[in-house]
């Protein structure tokens, strides 16, 4: 997606068998093959650490493990699931229909799966950032503890960031078009897409359409690195126990890791909407641009539009939430079968129709706050402040005026979703990052 709302870590079962994994942990004299020997020693190694996971699930030490235990197990790890999705969860594993399972059948499904612990067996569902849609109000990706040690994190952040570049870029004239029609249409001077392009190609040609593109990329990469850092900080400093987070902790954590890197590369945000919005030679680049805006309007400039943006932050990121959850368990109870794993498509459509709902609820707020990014630098425009600025579109356009520039928002969503997903898969192959 953009930037896409926030993802916060949901659990999911075991993905298939990675051969390349079982290779590389079982491979003592580094020749990229296993023998008889190793092989052997593979599997009795990883037995026992499947023995002592199993041991630590089954609470009551029963020798079965059944949904209550899953569920504890999982809530100390600070991933709370539904009953529904337990249930799922054990049925992919529960060979005799009992609704538990004994050590046997644990060993069978585990066996030759690289999966070494709790963390790992809870993969699938992850609610990811991968997607992106243009707005950057998500929750971090959660990283497992290996995923840190191995440096993995640092790869899929960067796979992500390639992958969102190359989708703004791709989506840019569409994201230009929001920006104008955000900032000029109303109910005096309508605006259509057809109407918006002409104007924009008339007056700088084609390569006007991505005007700001190159700051809006730009800016992916510090941000995504103070947030995944903030986002740690704040996990720990919020966190009732140490090592584990609590779905609402984690969600504060991420929303207060939104906000502060929203707080230190605003003034990118500010100097994206004037050059989106600059006419031909107005500006000679970006350095020009942030010149100009300081010594004219002086560094309140770089802050126009604050308020708005980090309220947006609370209603984009507690719809995204709701609204993947609600999905992932509807899917989860109408459609499971043998597996809680949904699949590609699932998980793409689970995730684009709630960073959707999460920017219809924050759509005002963003439109408020590009027009005062935008307001001093256009002609004849008042410097308002956000509540005189509601109340003036409201008086002057209903309701409908704080949508303005909604339907290029919705019809870049998909385009963007297609384009970062496929680089992000192809950045993940180059890279050696396994599935």
């Amino acid at each position: 997606m953009e930037d896409s709302p926030y993802g916060s870590a949901e659990p999911r079962p075991l993905p298939p068998p990675n051969e390349e994994k079982i290779i590389s942990s079982g491979d003592r004299n580094k020749d990229e093959g296993l023998d008889f020997s190793e092989f052997s020693k593979y599997l009795k190694e990883h037995e026992k650490k499947l023995q002592l996971t199993f041991k630590s699930l089954d609470k009551n030490k029963d020798g079965r493990i059944d949904i209550t235990e899953i569920r504890q197990s999982l809530a100390d790890l600070g991933l709370e699931i539904s009953k529904e999705h337990a249930e799922k969860i054990l049925q992919s594993i529960d060979v005799d229909g009992t609704m538990t399972v004994d050590w046997n059948e644990w060993r069978e499904h585990f066996l030759f799966n690289p999966a070494t612990n709790l963390q790992e067996i809870v993969r699938y569902w992850k609610h990811t950032t991968v997607l992106d849609i243009g707005d950057s109000l998500t929750i971090p990706d959660e990283f497992t503890e290996e995923e840190k040690t191995t440096g993995l994190w640092w790869k899929q952040l960067s796979a992500g960031a390639v992958a969102g570049a190359v989708s703004r870029t791709g989506t840019a004239p569409l994201d230009r078009m929001k920006v104008f029609m955000q900032v000029h249409a109303s109910t005096t001077n309508k605006i259509s897409l057809v109407s918006g392009f002409k104007q924009m190609l008339k007056e700088g040609g084609v390569a006007s359409l991505w005007r700001g593109n190159g700051i809006n990329v730009m800016k992916i990469a510090p941000e995504t690195a103070i947030k995944f850092m903030a986002y740690e900080q704040y996990k720990k400093l919020l966190s009732s126990e140490p090592g584990k987070v609590k779905s609402h902790e984690r969600f504060m954590a991420g929303s207060l890791a939104g906000a502060t890197a929203q707080t230190a590369i605003y003034p990118m945000e500010v100097m994206k909407t004037r050059m989106t919005l600059r006419k031909t030679g107005q500006y000679s680049g970006m350095f020009d641009c942030a010149k100009k805006v300081l010594k004219n309007e002086g560094v309140k400039a770089f802050y126009k539009g604050y308020i708005p943006n980090i309220l947006g932050i609370i209603p984009y990121a507690g719809i995204d939430l709701a609204v993947y959850e609600s999905l992932k368990n509807f899917w989860l109870s109408h459609y499971a079968k043998d597996t809680a794993n949904p699949g590609v498509l699932v998980l793409l459509g689970c995730g684009t129709i709630s960073s959707t709902c999460g920017q219809l609820a924050s759509y005002p707020l963003a439109l408020i706050r590009t027009r005062m990014q935008a307001q001093a630098s256009v002609e004849g425009s008042e410097q308002l402040p956000m509540n005189l600025m509601v109340k003036k579109i409201m008086k002057k356009e209903g309701f409908f005026g704080l949508y303005r520039g909604i339907l290029p928002n919705f019809m870049k969503v998909i385009p963007a979703v297609s384009i970062s997903y496929v680089v992000y898969e192809y950045m993940r192959s180059g890279l050696g990052i396994q599935k």
